[in-house]
């Protein structure tokens, strides 16, 4: 039975918003106590319509399953709020966690935010040194843990964390010190009631860390009023209806795997699966096949390394529950977007939004026309302009198809709050009431948003800007490229000069005749001042995890320059 879309007139609905609107259709505390994520996301349902709906399927390494309803999920995270407090923790302590997308991850989250601690968490995949830079700046009172995590990454750095007064194993049995703890072992004590203590709209609730192109990660710190973003971007970008079942396919560790494998999903109602396992083509497919997944949400990685795959996806497999894909991290290319029209029979609607922003910002919406390589829309309820910085002044730019700095106004509830120990580089996040996002971006006449690339990156040649996602987007168009990353080089005469990376398809030899026939290709279609005027040929482009592709690392590599923090880099 096909659903009727939330968001069906988009212009009407962004006229007439308002947040104090939408923060009615949540229930807020019992005794007009707050807003809190965890009673939102969990106890309003389980004591209501939705108690026995599955809250959480987590997919194991064997394909085999376990499920949390609504009404399960509110014992076990009500238990871990009483471990916290009968370690003594107190609100705005920070809980971290450091482990794979395992139950124990997810209810830390949920009981850490219903207690009204700081939830952070870490990507198993960090080594020591970004483990202990996060820890050390977030003063973190718990880490949740594996043994082997623990073992491997954690223990040497023990003398080095002075204030982390307990580490939480989640597959011991025994206690084996007053500071390494069983966790199965506290939650079997605990107690499965737990009153939620008042929550302020501007309590702290979650603190996520990005990489730095320098030294030390930033701390992002977002508070409990942010789930009003989690919750409408849950209804009108994702779609989420009664009984759909939902896949986001990012790890907590990044701010998507939060706000939008944790949160949002839940704060509606709806599903969610959580796969403990990393990417594989066929293992994905048959996921969304034999959970009869309706909704997923996935990275520009992954759609890219699926469309190397030699599958055909309809044929080979069951697809006709799922009815919307999205993606975020990098922008998608316009031939990604056209890709999942010909594979899935939709397209792939990609939607842009940052750490700092907490959920998103602009999108593509489901009821609305795609024009892809498009960022799309704001979200109603929040302002986005297109802007000049002079100065420290800044002007909004009104006509279409004007480049200048993308920009938010504040207002909306996700905005991050600090940079934790870093109030001077967050007070330069602004200019009045205008947040620079960093990017840069035009609009065209329709009211859509267009990706030029980052300010930083912008390369400077002949007196021309350029943007790399532009070029870069146009060298995706060769028949023979699979994927590109585009640079700055300096070059005395001309300020710099544009150099390609590039993933050739495979089965293409990279030879002199393909890089020719590149070059040639690029020049006609951008002119000789935009083009390329270096190619090289390599195996992969650097990524995060979240999919952006690491064009700083490229530049650095290229110039001999420090690489940076590389502590969110891919490595598969």
């Amino acid at each position: 039975m096909k659903k009727e879309h939330h968001l069906q007139d988009y212009e009407s609905v962004q006229a007439n918003f308002s947040w104090e609107t939408i923060a009615k259709e949540l229930d807020g505390l019992p005794h007009k106590k707050g807003l809190n994520i965890a009673y939102e996301t969990v106890d309003r349902h389980a004591k209501g319509k939705h108690k026995n709906t599955v809250a959480i399927r987590f997919i194991r390494k064997d394909n085999s399953f376990q499920e949390f309803t609504y009404s399960k999920l509110k014992i076990q995270t009500s238990k871990f709020a009483n471990v916290l407090q009968h370690l003594g923790i107190k609100k705005g302590d920070r809980v971290f966690s450091l482990a794979g997308r395992i139950p124990e991850l997810y209810i830390t989250a949920l009981g850490a935010l219903k207690y009204t601690a700081v939830f952070c968490p870490l990507f198993s995949v960090f080594g020591p040194e970004p483990i202990l830079q996060r820890i050390s700046k977030g003063k973190a009172s718990v880490l949740v843990t594996t043994s082997a995590l623990f073992e491997k990454k954690v223990k040497q750095l023990q003398e080095q964390l002075p204030f982390l007064r307990f580490i939480l194993l989640t597959d011991i049995d025994e206690h084996t010190s007053t500071k390494i703890l069983s966790f199965s072992k506290l939650m079997d004590q605990a107690n499965e009631e737990f009153s939620i203590p008042q929550t302020n709209l501007e309590d702290a609730a979650l603190l996520h860390f990005t990489s730095g192109t320098t030294g030390m990660p930033k701390g992002v710190l977002h508070v409990h009023q942010a789930v009003l973003t989690h919750y409408i971007t849950g209804k009108y970008v994702l779609d989420f209806h009664p009984g759909d079942i939902f896949w986001c396919t990012a790890d907590p560790g990044w701010v998507t795997g939060t706000s939008y494998g944790i949160i949002s999903p839940l704060v509606n109602g709806v599903t969610s699966i959580v796969d403990e396992e990393e990417f594989n083509a066929i293992r994905w497919y048959s996921i969304l096949e034999e959970h009869k997944v309706n909704i997923w949400y996935t990275a520009p990685t992954a759609i890219r390394r699926l469309m190397r795959m030699d599958i055909n996806p309809k044929q080979a497999y069951d697809l006709e529950n799922l009815r919307l894909i999205l993606s975020v991290g990098e922008p998608l290319q316009a031939e990604e977007v056209i890709w999942g029209e010909k594979t899935f029979g939709m397209p792939i609607l990609d939607n842009w939004w940052q750490t700092e922003t907490g959920g998103i910002m602009i999108a593509n919406y489901a009821t609305m026309q795609v024009k892809p390589g498009s960022m799309g829309k704001p979200l109603p309820g929040v302002e986005v302009a297109i802007a000049t910085i002079d100065g420290g002044k800044l002007k909004l730019i009104t006509e279409p198809n004007i480049e200048g700095h993308l920009v938010l106004k504040k207002g909306f509830p996700s905005m991050f709050r600090t940079y934790l120990h870093e109030e001077d580089r967050y007070k330069k996040c602004f200019i009045g009431d205008w947040y620079l996002s960093g990017d840069l971006a035009k609009i065209d006449g329709d009211g859509y948003f267009w990706f030029i690339g980052r300010a930083d990156d912008i390369i400077k040649t002949s007196g021309h800007m350029v943007g790399p996602f532009e070029v870069e987007s146009t060298l995706m168009r060769h028949v023979d490229v699979l994927e590109a990353a585009v640079i700055g080089k300096p070059e005395p005469t001309i300020g710099e000069l544009v150099k390609a990376f590039i993933v050739l398809k495979p089965g293409i030899e990279p030879n002199i005749t393909v890089k020719m026939d590149i070059m040639g290709f690029a020049r006609k279609e951008m002119g000789p001042a935009v083009a390329p005027k270096e190619i090289e040929f390599i195996e992969s482009i650097p990524k995060t995890r979240s999919g952006k592709v690491l064009r700083r690392l490229l530049k650095a590599r290229e110039l001999g320059l420090p690489e940076g923090d590389l502590s969110t880099l891919e490595t598969s």
